[in-house]
């Protein structure tokens, strides 16, 4: 167990000191099975610990919220990161890079352990001020971490990837500049959504 749990702490930490190193090694070797097992464990942590945030709240737990922490969240991890990998293939299409469905789902699978903070993150939020600034620094992240998978695991061409998120980073400022900024922000945490409309 301890050497699972350092093995999962190299892992975050090259991903995030070294993403060039890291995510040049990802090659396609047929198996999926633990891209897939990993987004949905991810999926469960981050619903178990939002719903434990919730309780220490003082929010009243309902068999609603415990099924959609255990199985709704979990599935739609799993959901997610392959609508992902279809954006990503698409990315690589367009940046001249790996047509390799396995490698990009495998990339993306690589980052999950940002759902769980995403998640936590976005339940912390108790107003709209923290609504803001969280939201912004776990898209920004994302979009980072989307460059180097698009980069060095995809192996894109630099210019062309460059370009991509730069259109990626337009939509989002769109999206925040804009009452759209409002729905996103529902999805993330309605409560201080809704103290961004008073």
């Amino acid at each position: 167990m301890i050497a699972k749990a350092k093995k999962w702490v190299k892992h975050v930490r090259d991903i995030i000191a070294r993403p060039r190193r890291f995510f040049t090694k990802i090659v396609a070797d047929g198996n999926m099975d633990e891209s897939m097992l990993k987004a949905f464990i991810y999926g469960l942590i981050g619903g178990v610990l939002v719903l434990g945030l919730r309780l220490i709240g003082g929010a009243t737990i309902t068999i609603s919220a415990v099924f959609s922490a255990i199985i709704i969240v979990p599935v739609l991890a799993v959901a997610m990161l392959f609508v992902m990998g279809g954006l990503m293939m698409l990315v690589s299409e367009i940046t001249g890079g790996e047509r390799d469905w396995e490698i990009a789902i495998k990339g993306l699978a690589s980052v999950f352990f940002v759902y769980p903070a995403a998640l936590v993150l976005n339940a912390l939020a108790f107003n709209c001020t923290s609504m803001w600034i969280i939201s912004i620094i776990v898209d920004v992240y994302i979009l980072f971490l989307f460059y180097n998978i698009a980069m060095y695991c995809m192996r894109g061409r630099r210019g062309s990837v460059i370009a991509v998120i730069a259109i990626f980073a337009i939509f989002m400022i769109t999206v925040y500049a804009t009452d759209y900024r409002i729905g996103w922000f529902m999805l993330k945490n309605t409560g201080a959504a809704l103290a961004c409309l008073i």
